[in-house]
């Protein structure tokens, strides 16, 4: 449907789209060195005053403000499920936001309310809300030089994920929402959704290395982005994190007058099944639990932690909460999908892991569905694979499929997947799926090694194999790597539109 103006969802995801950094200028500024620096912060705060708000006004939003490497967006989920699970009893919180990204299927799906994404209309009528307050912003007040260094005047709309930050402070505080969980989307001291100043509590998940040419390329560097969420006067959280990342986290929050805590894994979670049952997955639980303590501590006077057990809201927020495309089993007549979200060696490590803890028991050949695109230290991620599932006692993958993120064979990119932060030319003639192929064949000879142009050609690949099965056989098949890949396998597979 449209909206009033007579524009829909798909002409707001065009929209979207068209605000996208394309390749091309991705690696000028690479070449460069322009990485985000404070004017990132500063142009966001010029975009939140042009659409009509302060950073004060976020205080209605209770943020939880959730950065790290691996686990932010499994911590996000287990506090906003809490928070639900609450409110079922307790009518407090009366609405919560999940913010998160990137997107499984649709783009919607990164602005949650109550746990549902909010609905094409809705995303329609406040997306371009956004997009005309700062065009006639622009008009009205001309152009505005923030970033000195290139001397360029700040663009009338932000980039594409800064916009659908913006977007979603619009989107909650019109709706009413008063308690909202936020995901940073890459470092945290200059992310986009850094300029709330007052915070419930920030939580810092595990520390690894992931985009080293925005956040640098040791350990110590992206513990300095991360911790930049934390805010004097509001609660902060962490977790074991290696020596290096510890110090640097307790260092910045000494330099904020910020006490920072860190957590062991709640001891109140013995007999709550956290899925997957492993201590990656409670050490994030157990950051969930302390996030939702905070902002429950201040929306209910009667709330008081226990700190000798979990209520049953607690444990039914961590026992059904859901988190699509990771650590998820869909089970296809012969064909058990294993999928998982994974874009460092660290989260593939763990997923194989899980991989391999799920196919202890049954019979049949082992599949994989693999892209990271854009990543050339991706090609050295696989011999861990292989190592890892070797080292769990298991039979190595006997078929390996490597696809790109375009989604059908046919029609190419669903609207909500196109991505213009990549070569084309280099997807087009399938570059990084036959290095892929080239490094996985020299690792092990006798799997039989696929390139393919799709995920529908790659999912189609693997179902071929059940034909060929023995009674009391499936095919266990593990899809990985990129969150892309994964979303788009699971709108295959369930014919979805949005998640």
């Amino acid at each position: 449907m449209a909206t009033q103006s007579g524009r829909s969802y798909n002409d707001a995801i065009d929209a979207l789209n068209s605000l996208q950094t394309p390749y091309a200028i991705i690696e000028a500024r690479r070449k460069a060195g322009i990485r985000p620096d404070a004017s990132s912060i500063a142009e966001m705060q010029v975009y939140l005053r042009r659409i009509g708000y302060t950073p004060a006004d976020l205080d209605r939003l209770n943020i939880l403000h959730v950065a790290g490497t691996k686990g932010k967006g499994s911590t996000c989920a287990f506090a906003a499920s809490i928070l639900s699970h609450y409110q079922k009893a307790h009518g407090v919180p009366r609405k919560i936001g999940l913010f998160t990204s990137p997107h499984l299927i649709a783009v919607r799906e990164r602005i949650r309310i109550n746990g549902n994404s909010i609905s094409e209309d809705v995303f329609a009528r406040y997306f371009f809300e956004v997009w005309d307050k700062l065009g006639r912003a622009e008009e009205s007040e001309g152009q505005a030089v923030i970033d000195q260094r290139l001397g360029i005047p700040m663009s009338p709309r932000p980039i594409y994920s800064r916009y659908l930050t913006l977007m979603s402070y619009h989107v909650y505080l019109q709706e009413g929402v008063d308690a909202a969980v936020y995901e940073t989307g890459i470092g945290g001291e200059f992310d986009a959704t850094n300029i709330v100043e007052r915070p419930v509590a920030s939580g810092i998940s595990s520390l690894g290395i992931d985009h080293v040419f925005a956040l640098g390329k040791t350990i110590d560097k992206i513990a300095w982005h991360k911790a930049g969420i934390m805010k004097l006067g509001s609660a902060a959280f962490t977790i074991d994190q290696v020596p290096e990342a510890a110090r640097v986290l307790q260092e910045r929050a000494g330099e904020k007058g910020v006490p920072l805590k860190v957590l062991a894994i709640d001891p109140r979670l013995k007999g709550v099944n956290i899925r997957p049952d492993a201590i990656f997955q409670k050490k994030n639980a157990s950051l969930g639990i302390a996030l939702a303590e905070t902002a429950l501590q201040k929306l209910d006077p009667s709330f008081t932690p226990d700190p000798s057990s979990l209520s049953k809201e607690f444990v039914d927020g961590l026992e059904q909460v859901v988190w699509r495309g990771r650590c998820e089993v869909k089970v296809e007549g012969p064909i058990h999908w294993h999928l998982d979200g994974a874009h460092t060696i660290d989260s593939l490590k763990m997923a194989t892991r899980w991989f391999a803890g799920e196919c202890a028991q049954k019979s049949g050949p082992k599949a994989l569905v693999f892209n990271q695109q854009g990543r050339n230290e991706a090609v050295d991620f696989l011999e861990m694979m292989l190592t890892t599932l070797k080292a769990q006692g298991q039979s190595p993958f006997a078929h390996v499929v490597f696809c790109t993120n375009v989604t059908y064979a046919s029609t190419g990119y669903k609207r909500d997947f196109v991505n213009h932060q990549h070569d084309p030319e280099v997807i087009k003639a399938l570059t990084a799926q036959r290095a892929f192929a080239d490094r996985w064949a020299q690792l092990d000879p006798d799997a039989e090694v696929a390139v393919v142009p799709t995920i529908e050609d790659a999912l189609n690949r693997v179902r071929g194999l059940g034909a060929s099965l023995v009674e009391g056989q499936t095919v266990q098949a593990l899809v990985t790597g990129s969150l892309h890949l994964v979303g788009g396998a699971l709108g295959i597979l369930e014919g979805a539109d949005a998640l």
